[in-house]
């Protein structure tokens, strides 16, 4: 009986030490893993590029079983940026809360250093994509080159509406550098999302929009919008007849512009060490993943994956450009 005991025994201390062992092993390495569902921010509204690529990063997350607790979304879009960037630093648990960021991540803090935000404070989780940029037009509007657009642009004056996502974003910056360069008058109309903005261009309530290609898709596809121009170094393989703006002579001259948007997620401000390579080894699985790389693929995102201190400096750098671009245009002293 002894004996059977001591068997018996044993085998539920072996049985303990594998169920202790698979637990390090679905840990990772860095020996941590969430322990209730994890806070998904993202700064931006529904139905625009950050909250699809955040949405689909939590499917996938979702369909591999990569996480043991769920991302849960939550759509902040305030401020361009501020909200979710105030909430992101005031996380009272860091370890649960990621935040998917755009350029606002840069910006925001800039032009509005009251929200008292230090991007450096958050966690370099991981850069999934740089997003890319055209210009839209209904496809009822007559136009179809950039030179066409400059010429009826002047002739509205401000009469030309531009929809776009806020203040000083990602689309403001592209729309405050044609005004600039090639002396428009563009009227410029904050919405709460991408999304939104594509549909009212969709709709005819605005006459253009500078959309990133997951934002307008659809409606390209329906053929209800046209690309002019894309915002880029090289022509995008999805939209390989439209040309740069650097390829083409536009106002008696040839201006090379091109502007990119982080894709990324952030950990919020505090986060342990262990929890942030647990959620970068995470996203390193998402982006790894088939359905990310088509994704990626379908909607002309460039850029390789980016952690650690190589994103710090990446970010570094990003708020040196935009704090030039926002200098020029006037938007901070």
């Amino acid at each position: 009986m002894k004996s059977i005991k001591s068997l018996l025994v044993g085998a539920v201390g072996i049985a303990l030490a594998a169920t202790s062992l698979s637990g390090l092993a679905n840990a990772g390495s860095h020996g941590w893993e969430p322990t209730k569902p994890v806070d998904f921010i993202i700064m931006a509204g529904k139905g625009g590029g950050a909250d699809k690529m955040a949405r689909l990063m939590q499917a996938i997350v979702e369909e591999e079983n990569l996480s043991n607790r769920p991302l849960v979304p939550t759509n902040k879009s305030g401020g361009s940026g501020a909200e979710a960037l105030v909430a992101a630093k005031n996380a009272t648990d860091p370890d649960h809360t990621i935040m998917v960021t755009l350029n606002s991540f840069f910006t925001t803090p800039l032009r509005n250093p009251g929200i008292k935000v230090d991007i450096q404070t958050f966690a370099p989780v991981g850069r999934m994509a740089e997003d890319t940029f055209l210009l839209w037009v209904h496809k009822d509007s007559g136009i179809t080159s950039i030179s066409e657009f400059l010429t009826k642009v002047k002739a509205e004056g401000n009469k030309w509406v531009m929809g776009g996502t806020g203040k000083n974003s990602e689309d403001n910056i592209i729309t405050d550098h044609l005004n600039k360069e090639y002396g428009l008058n563009i009227k410029y109309i904050p919405y709460k999302g991408g999304g939104a903005v594509a549909k009212d261009l969709a709709g005819k309530q605005i006459n253009s929009s500078v959309n990133n290609p997951s934002e307008a898709l659809g409606f390209y596809e329906a053929g209800t919008v046209l690309p002019l121009v894309a915002f880029t170094d090289k022509r995008l393989p999805m939209f390989p007849n439209v040309p740069t703006l650097g390829e083409v002579f536009v106002g008696g001259k040839q201006a090379p512009w091109a502007y990119y948007m982080q894709r990324a997620v952030v950990g919020a401000p505090g986060m342990s060490e262990e929890a942030q390579a647990y959620y970068t080894d995470l996203f390193t699985k998402v982006y790894n993943s088939k359905k990310w790389q088509a994704y990626k693929s379908k909607k002309s995102l460039m850029g390789d994956f980016m952690s650690g201190d190589e994103l710090k400096a990446y970010w570094t750098r990003q708020v040196d450009n935009h704090r030039a671009i926002l200098k020029a245009s006037g938007a901070i002293k």
